[in-house]
């Protein structure tokens, strides 16, 4: 049975089926502790932004340290890239999962939270950034001493911000992405 993720819509799920918030036949809601995608109502862009920010934090690390290794041992574009991406989602995951689990939960629902919460936000992240430093002439080609390196590196992670946190605003909207890790701070 799939639920509703909206309080309102939750509610006259409850109502239809004659369990009404009263208690009545439902009183602990514990067949719904596992249900986590209450949405947390109106989503503001500083909300979304806050929630991007946290993602680009740990795709930056990432980016930037993949580049780097990838480039000072004088790898291709495509394996500093891959090695980039996998460090961006690595470190992406890692800060999340370290935030839920300082609130107390388990590895393994801590985890599979960090998976829910990141996974669209970091994926739209790195397809932007990296789409801005493979279509930037020269990019691929400069090393580490060069500013195109530094500065196509610096602007394709802010058009990134700018094109995940509509994405973020709509996921929270939706209860979804840092909706549910927000829950865990509580």
């Amino acid at each position: 049975m799939q639920h509703d993720t909206r309080d309102g819509e939750h509610q006259q799920h409850h109502e239809h089926h004659g369990q009404g918030h009263n208690g009545s036949s439902h009183a602990d809601h514990s067949a719904h502790a596992g249900h986590t995608a209450h949405s947390p109502g109106p989503v503001d862009w500083a909300m979304a932004a806050r929630a991007t920010l946290h993602c680009l934090t740990g795709c930056a690390i990432g980016e930037i340290l993949g580049m780097v290794i990838g480039t000072a041992l004088g790898w291709g574009n495509t394996g500093t890239m891959v090695l980039a991406i996998v460090l961006a989602f690595f470190f992406g995951y890692t800060l999340t999962l370290r935030s839920i689990l300082k609130a107390g939960v388990d590895f393994r629902t801590a985890f599979r939270v960090a998976l829910a919460a990141d996974t669209l936000s970091i994926a739209v992240m790195e397809l932007i950034d990296n789409g801005v430093i493979v279509l930037w002439p020269g990019a691929m080609d400069a090393q580490l001493a060069d500013a195109l390196f530094w500065g196509t590196l610096a602007l394709s992670l802010a058009v990134a911000f700018v094109a995940t946190t509509p994405v973020n605003k709509w996921m929270i909207g939706r209860g979804k992405g840092h909706a549910v890790v927000h829950q865990y701070h509580h």
